[in-house]
């Protein structure tokens, strides 16, 4: 079991780096990048101004524009009407002024030291970004995959058990509305019936804490915690918890319609015996196997626009952000600890395999 999963932290390295190396030079070959951005703002600047880039540095632009149809030649597009010194001084700040393949191994050096730079335009470090966006997006992404879990996985069994029973046709029907309506469908829903939209004003409609938080008890505190919670965690189990569903329903009647099932319940095993000691552990594999992916979805990419519509400023709206404004150093920030986590889950699948069969047995696999 050691030895397996010394293996497996050793292949998360150079599958970071094979991730990272991808979307490094696909993200630098796509237009619309940091100093092409800056550019364009400069284009739509008629009088002089000091325009703050790259933190805390500044560039001064007095009289830094030359004339339209000018001979210099640039490749940025809209830069032929600029001081072609401005172009490079904006370069330099954004480290664009060196070669490519220099700005990559910088960049695998400083992640291997989980140094991940300064974001282009919030002043802030990446880690500090990082640090303060997460208890939104891991609060999202919790407890909404616990309560989807713990209401999918009773369910299915009983749907199972009950197959054909008209409790397993209307219940049924209610996960076939949940999977087809969007999440984000849903959020809108309960915004207008719930948080003032037009019908009532039961919850707040953003932040995940009221104002006074900190004046708060630590019973209040988790009290206005929950509270804050309650709709955007509700409109995310809405939508995800159908799939999971009916993975367990069909999982469970694969496994009691096989011939160990006969024979347990031949020796006169009562049905939950049968069901709980036998069949259900072979039936949650194929559960514990969909965990990983299942929570990263619902960790960034799919509390991305529930964070937009409740106002919750988490890694899914930072990293949307950050896409739109191509602000580098934070979208590889959010790639690595995504991808860091993701395959550290997957990692911890294989271990959930093991206790639910401890007939798999991980030192005999060579990879």
């Amino acid at each position: 079991m050691i030895s397996y999963i010394l293996r497996r932290l050793l292949l998360i390295i150079p599958t970071i780096l094979g991730i990272l190396t991808i979307n490094f030079f696909i993200i630098q070959a796509a237009p619309g990048g940091p100093v092409e951005q800056m550019i364009a703002r400069l284009e739509s600047t008629v009088e002089s101004a000091t325009v703050r880039v790259a933190g805390s540095e500044t560039a001064e632009l007095k009289g830094r524009t030359a004339a339209r149809g000018s001979s210099g030649e640039s490749s940025y597009r809209g830069a032929q009407g600029l001081d072609p010194e401005l172009v490079a001084e904006i370069e330099k700040l954004y480290g664009f002024d060196q070669p490519l393949y220099k700005r990559y191994f910088k960049m695998v050096w400083d992640y291997i030291r989980f140094d991940f730079g300064e974001s282009f335009y919030r002043d802030r470090r990446v880690v500090d970004l990082l640090i303060e966006k997460l208890p939104v997006s891991f609060s999202l992404g919790f407890w909404s995959t616990l309560i989807i879990y713990l209401i999918s996985i009773p369910l299915g069994i009983a749907k199972a058990v009950r197959h054909g029973s008209r409790f397993d046709v209307w219940s049924s029907t209610v996960v076939i509305v949940g999977n087809a309506i969007p999440v984000f469908l849903f959020a809108v829903i309960l915004v207008v019936l719930f948080a003032g939209g037009t019908y009532f004003s039961w919850f707040p409609l953003r932040g995940l804490t009221s104002n006074n938080f900190a004046d708060l008890t630590l019973g209040g505190k988790i009290i206005d915690y929950f509270y804050h919670l309650t709709l955007p965690v509700t409109a995310m189990v809405i939508g995800g918890f159908a799939t999971l569903t009916m993975l367990t329903k069909n999982s469970f009647l694969d496994e009691i319609g096989k011939q160990y099932v006969t024979t347990a319940r031949a020796k006169g095993l009562s049905r939950n015996q049968v069901l709980y000691g036998h069949v259900f552990r072979n039936a949650m594999l194929i559960i514990i196997a969909g965990f990983p992916a299942a929570f990263i979805s619902m960790f960034f990419a799919g509390s991305l626009l529930i964070e937009v519509i409740f106002s919750l400023d988490g890694l899914g709206l930072l990293g949307f952000e950050a896409t739109i404004g191509r602000d580098y150093p934070v979208m590889f920030g959010t790639l690595y600890i995504f991808t860091l986590i993701g395959l550290l889950t997957n990692l911890l699948s294989d271990l959930c395999y093991m206790l639910v069969d401890p007939r798999i047995d991980f030192e005999a696999r060579k990879f």
